[in-house]
């Protein structure tokens, strides 16, 4: 039976046992570049001496960890070994491995995994046993109320790791994030973001011509993901209210901070990009759900429209739904004083168009995988010892998405010192600890209603 096609994003994906069926070849402007950022690295592989061989550790085995999983194994050749896999569901765990030992097979590359039945580990614990098996990279691709722990054990242990966005879906776990990022800093160990296009070589050489003055001072952004609904599993004959959430877990606010937070955090991302990281002065929101009903629908909007208030004037602003039969985009304007520049993301068509004199620009180089891309220059900082540390920025971008999510919550103007200063917690007790117990779970299945939610 042909393995399902290569789908564009994996944390689409609910259901086990996607994944590629053959390596997505790196363009060639990023594979030319590789050398020049870590030259060393470079002059180890053309020096003839075999690299240690890399263990790499997978928690969280769904459609995104599956696909990460193949990617850090061919981020460089028969030198990077998948060691150890991890979920909270030993089903979805035996259908990313049968997956992935079925398509290396295909490609005759069996020898990149090695994960025999004692490193295959099942619940709330596998994270731990995971890591504690003897892996160099953990990959964390579990559910996002998980992050935190899963982060700050990862580090404690000496473990590289690929974080895949978001990193918290509260503040709470956003300083736990911080402070681990601090404590990676400090151990040298390299941390990479799962905020994919940061690492798309078309959107890099834009920024760049951005920051570089290409359309004077940044006035306004305005970013779009206008997208389909997620799918929903009914509940199944034996499951707990916990497992029941988990495996909808995009629906619930404790589990996946809501779709801003962990679907449409790319485009704020890309906001606060485009706006040099800075923190805004305050958000200002309205949001809602409007289509979805019946037993899964769960307790998080279908739609957010955010304004972001930066000091000096400029504005940022949001815009994202989760609508069926409705019309889908997925693009970034970023206007300055001198021009704009225009992201089609789904196209992919990137330009600059300035205001008066001037030449336009538009992007005609390779593009690249940037999925495969955030794990080559992973495992490439390992080898040059120059460690990547994304995690001032991941955590701010995150913060930005919990801040816009909150203050539609409230139907308040929150400031970013007042969402610094936060104390909620969305997940329930134990999961600071990323464990829970499989049975009853006292939960308010109601939308937060403006006017009375306290995000404090």
């Amino acid at each position: 039976m042909p393995r399902p096609p290569r789908p564009t994003h994996f944390d689409t994906l609910l259901e086990p046992g996607y994944g590629p069926s053959r390596r997505a070849l790196l363009g060639g402007g990023l594979a030319l570049a590789l050398p020049l950022l870590f030259p060393r690295a470079a002059a180890a592989r053309q020096g003839g001496t075999a690299p240690r061989t890399l263990r790499v550790g997978l928690v969280g085995c769904g459609g995104r960890g599956t696909g990460a999983a193949w990617q850090a194994m061919h981020a460089e050749a028969g030198s990077v070994v998948l060691w150890a896999m991890g979920d909270v569901f030993a089903d979805r765990l035996e259908g990313s491995r049968a997956y992935l030992e079925g398509a290396l097979a295909e490609e005759g590359s069996s020898a990149r995994m090695d994960v025999p039945e004692e490193r295959r580990f099942a619940g709330f614990e596998s994270f731990k046993r995971v890591i504690d098996s003897g892996v160099d990279i953990v990959l964390l691709t579990a559910l996002p109320a998980f992050r935190p722990a899963h982060l700050a054990y990862a580090v404690e242990k000496g473990c590289h790791v690929f974080c895949e966005k978001p990193m918290a879906v509260d503040v709470p776990g956003i300083r736990r994030v911080e402070a681990a990022a601090e404590a990676a800093r400090a151990k040298n160990l390299s941390l990479v973001s799962g905020y994919c296009w940061r690492y798309n070589v078309r959107h890099r050489e834009l920024f760049a011509r951005i920051h570089d003055g290409a359309i004077g001072d940044v006035q306004t952004v305005y970013t779009n993901y206008f997208a389909g609904p997620l799918a929903t599993r009914p509940r199944q004959e034996g499951w707990s209210d916990v497992e029941w959430m988990l495996r909808n877990w995009h629906h619930f606010r404790a589990f996946s901070g809501d779709h801003l937070v962990e679907q449409a955090i790319h485009s704020v991302d890309k906001q606060s990009w485009a706006l040099r990281d800075r923190p805004p002065v305050r958000a200002i929101s309205v949001g809602g759900c409007q289509t979805r009903s019946g037993t899964e629908k769960g307790d998080t909007f279908d739609h957010f429209a955010v304004v972001y208030e930066y000091e000096g004037g400029a504005r940022a602003f949001c815009n994202a739904r989760q609508w069926p039969n409705s019309y889908g985009e997925n693009n970034d304007f970023i206007y300055g004083t001198k021009g704009r520049a225009i992201i089609e993301n789904w196209a992919p068509h990137h330009r600059i168009e300035p205001y008066g004199e001037g030449s336009a620009w538009e992007y005609e180089g390779e593009g690249n995988d940037m999925y495969q891309t955030e794990l080559d220059e992973l495992v490439v900082s390992i080898r040059a010892g120059e460690p990547i540390n994304d995690g001032t920025w991941m955590a701010r971008s995150n913060l930005l998405g919990i801040l816009g999510r909150d203050a539609a919550y409230t139907g308040r103007a929150i400031t970013w010192e007042e969402i610094l200063n936060s104390e909620r917690r969305l997940g329930p007790p134990g999961i600071e600890d990323g464990v829970l117990d499989f049975g009853a779970l006292a939960h308010s299945f109601d939308e937060p209603v403006p006017g009375t939610y306290s995000f404090l």
